[in-house]
């Protein structure tokens, strides 16, 4: 029983760390010490709202990781993970006199910067805060790709997988936003899940492919039956015919070879021929891949740009490669080494173990989290550079005096 009770415990320090490393990464693509509002609408970056300057009666507006540290410290901030093309607002016309101390000239409005109520401290259909004193229920929350609000499992009105399922997800509304969506759900979304009560249903799902697949084959068939002879009297046919009508003939062919190539160019098309189907109902799942599958024709592009949901046909634009940027470049990483290039042999040590240090203090939480049997959470991260930082500062006084 010991054994297994240690396997456990080894499986909550490496859930417990692997949770920290994508907290950190989330933090990673971001400056902490410079305000990011120079650098205009910022395709991905951590976004955070202060409750003590713009409280929910006020305006809501955002500011970036190195507002958050340096102009907001000690205030009640809140962390809204990361937002797309937002621009930091820290100081502007929404906080009144507050003015921003490391970007103090600033436009009095980012007219492009997008808000939900995320922006208030509430979350989901249900419009509730997290975490929410009130909830009985331990519910994971899931964000939108597409509108970028997080919505408790529960409330996404399908049911839902494993957790390595849960990938990418577009709410029920984001979907109807952009309806072409669904089609592709219909081929690319992870499955429904069905209970084993419903096997009737998943009888008729079964049908509708095999039905999907019968016509496929039933339209190869009829092409092949419409394939021209090779008979010397069907040649000489055809010679008669392109004898006493060369033009159209040829007019013909290039019409026809024109519609074929433009029919065949847009993927979305090619989906509905197939007539597969999917309840237009509740949010949808994607594997990371999904979006390799978007037909990229003029006119879908048109139809992405018409849904503002045009950032779909960028792949870097994901969560998920936003995070493997920040695993490829750990927090703090590359200022480290640019610091160390230019370093002498003692200082290059000092800050090695300075960098030991750190990694012995993170082993240190995560064993403590574990055996307290704590969740490890954004506050509880942030609470630990704040004793890590008050450490060093207390060290810096020392030496001073």
């Amino acid at each position: 029983m010991a054994e297994n009770k240690d396997d456990a415990d080894n499986v909550d320090v490496l859930a417990s760390e692997e949770e920290l490393e994508r907290a950190l990464c989330v933090l990673a693509g971001s400056d902490p010490e410079n305000c990011s509002y120079s650098r205009g609408y910022v395709k991905r970056q951590a976004v955070f709202a202060c409750n003590t300057c713009t409280p929910n009666a006020a305006e809501p507006a955002g500011v970036c990781l190195a507002c958050a540290n340096k102009c907001h410290d000690g205030h009640d901030i809140f962390e809204l993970y990361t937002k797309r093309n937002f621009r930091c607002d820290c100081g502007n016309s929404k906080f009144g006199e507050f003015k921003c101390q490391l970007s103090p000239t600033k436009d009095v409005k980012n007219v492009k910067n997008h808000y939900n109520h995320n922006f208030n401290g509430c979350y989901c259909t249900c419009d509730r805060p997290y975490p929410d004193a009130d909830d009985q229920e331990n519910d994971e929350m899931i964000q939108c790709v597409i509108c970028e609000d997080w919505f408790h499992t529960r409330h996404l009105g399908v049911s839902v997988g494993e957790p390595e399922e849960l990938q990418e997800m577009v709410c029920e509304p984001c979907m109807n936003k952009a309806p072409f969506l669904w089609m592709y759900a219909a081929h690319f979304a992870v499955p429904l899940v069905i209970s084993i009560d419903q096997s009737e249903e998943e009888g008729l799902e079964v049908d509708v492919e095999g039905g999907a697949q019968q016509e496929e084959e039933t339209q190869s068939r009829q092409s092949g039956e419409q394939e021209p002879s090779t008979s010397a009297e069907h040649t000489e046919q055809e010679d008669d015919a392109k004898k006493t009508s060369p033009c159209k003939r040829t007019h013909d062919e290039m019409t026809s070879s024109s519609s074929t190539t433009m029919t065949m160019a847009c993927r979305l098309t090619e989906l509905q021929v197939q007539g597969l189907e999917r309840a237009r109902q509740g949010a949808v799942f994607w594997p990371y891949s999904w979006r390799t599958k978007l037909c990229t024709c003029t006119s879908c592009k048109r139809a992405y740009v018409a849904a503002d949901v045009q950032f779909l046909m960028d792949q870097s634009d994901t969560i998920l490669a936003y995070e493997n940027r920040g695993l490829d470049e750990p927090f703090g990483q590359h200022p480290l080494m640019a610091l160390t290039n230019s370093m002498n042999r003692a200082q290059q040590l000092e800050v090695i173990y300075g960098f030991n240090e750190l990694t012995t203090s993170i082993t240190a939480f995560l064993d403590q989290c574990v055996a307290e049997g704590k969740t490890v959470t954004v506050e509880a991260v942030h609470e630990f550079f704040e004793e890590l930082r008050a450490r060093k500062r207390r060290r810096t006084n020392a030496g001073y005096q």
